[in-house]
């Protein structure tokens, strides 16, 4: 841990305007039969997935900073960009609806002709669309900037989201969500090893690890990365941090080493499903009660399994899953789940 970590929860932290969209603290919760059955570990879940319906998943937590801006900057529209089935981009769209904006979501992929899950919700909330090609998605910055300028020219005020909400503003979602983690676990007696959670765009993590330091959480936040690579996500989540400490002026420092990712379950590919990961989604459905989605939770949660199996997390520790949400994003998979019933 670098030098200065243990006086950093000591600063004073201050954070940007916010408003309130999601439902607020969520739980956290044993998985006590998940935890029998995997004889390693105890299991415990922060139920994120429980911040609301329409917005429901961890999404929400770093809208409620980047919304706050935009209406500060009165903006009208917001403008933000994901794959077809983007929790984010459904999030993004509600979130709009409720504070009387609008919603431009730009999207990787090919329009269905039968819309559903999070595609069928953003169109029921009347958001606006470009759908894109994977190869023009890597320059979606610059066509968010396109259509934000096509917009102003027809009078409208436009405010771009970035990709997961994932940035200086959108950090503050997960800082703030550790703060809560530290007060559960004060409240409970409860002492955890790790917190763990899928990593897609980088703010659940990037928050978490700056909360552990501001908040004196002893757990290790660890991303169990469900696209690109872990190298990747140290760079992107090192490079918001370092425009986080300028932009806020905080006497600290993260290296990218203190950035800790588990590789190696991406699987086939961002949003595409093993059997293997749809069979563990079932089996903590039928334990728990609780549905996983096949983009994000289940990807992470089959390589928290494989990584105890592996010996990683051992008997007698407590690990802290985050529970990011996305439960739309099952239906367009149910066709996936046929073969495995039993």
């Amino acid at each position: 841990m670098n030098p200065d970590a243990e006086r950093t929860h000591t600063m004073r932290l201050q954070y940007p305007d916010s408003i309130p969209l999601a439902q607020l603290p969520t739980p956290i919760e044993k998985l006590t039969r998940l935890s029998e059955a995997w004889k390693g570990p105890d299991i415990y879940i922060k139920r994120d997935d429980l911040t609301g319906c329409a917005v429901s998943g961890n999404k929400i937590r770093k809208l409620e900073f980047s919304v706050a801006e935009a209406i500060s900057q009165g903006a009208d529209t917001l403008i933000t960009c994901g794959g077809i089935q983007s929790n984010h981009a459904r999030a993004t769209a509600f979130a709009a609806t409720k504070v009387g904006m609008r919603s431009f979501l730009v999207l990787r992929g090919d329009p269905p002709s039968v819309s559903e899950g999070n595609l069928f919700l953003d169109r029921l909330v009347g958001s606006e669309f470009q759908f894109i090609t994977k190869e023009e998605y890597e320059t979606v910055d610059e066509i968010m900037s396109a259509v934000a300028r096509r917009l102003e020219e027809k009078g409208r005020k436009p405010y771009i989201v970035p990709e997961g909400a994932s940035n200086e503003i959108g950090y503050f979602g997960y800082i703030r969500a550790a703060e809560e983690i530290s007060r559960q676990l004060k409240d409970q007696r409860l002492d955890i090893d790790y917190i763990v959670t899928a990593t897609g765009s980088g703010g659940t993590l990037g928050g978490l690890l700056l909360g552990k330091r501001f908040f004196g959480i002893k757990a290790e936040p660890i991303g169990i990365n469900v696209c690109d690579t872990a190298e990747y996500f140290q760079d992107r989540i090192h490079d918001v941090l370092l425009k986080m400490m300028a932009r806020y002026g905080w006497d600290l420092k993260v290296e990218k080493d203190e950035i800790k990712l588990i590789d190696g379950y991406v699987g086939e590919g961002y949003a595409l499903s093993r059997p293997e990961e749809l069979k563990l989604i079932l089996e903590i459905a039928r334990l728990e009660g609780i549905v996983l989605d096949p983009v994000y939770t289940g990807k992470a949660m089959f390589g928290l399994r494989d990584q105890v199996l592996q010996g990683r997390f051992q008997k007698g520790q407590k690990v802290l899953f985050v529970h990011t949400g996305g439960i739309y994003g099952i239906f367009p998979k149910r066709e996936l789940f046929e073969p495995i019933w039993e």
